[in-house]
């Protein structure tokens, strides 16, 4: 699983709304949805970020383990 699908699982278990992650990470929806869909690649900046704010594993982010924490 790539690690965008699984922000993107984790946002809509967690129900937390794309505009919510914009806005965590001070960029519009748009730019938001743009790296969810595979459209633009999300920076490594952006990923610590929502790793932080939302508590969960960069390393389960990026595949290496099946642990959110």
């Amino acid at each position: 699983m790539l690690y965008i699908e699984r922000i993107k699982q984790f946002r809509q278990e967690n129900n937390i709304t794309q505009a919510q992650v914009a806005e965590t990470l001070g960029i519009s929806q748009q730019q938001y949805f743009k790296y969810e869909k595979g459209i633009n690649e999300l920076p490594i900046r952006y990923l610590s970020v929502i790793c932080k704010a939302y508590g969960i594993s960069a390393d389960w982010l990026l595949g290496l383990t099946n642990t959110e924490q």
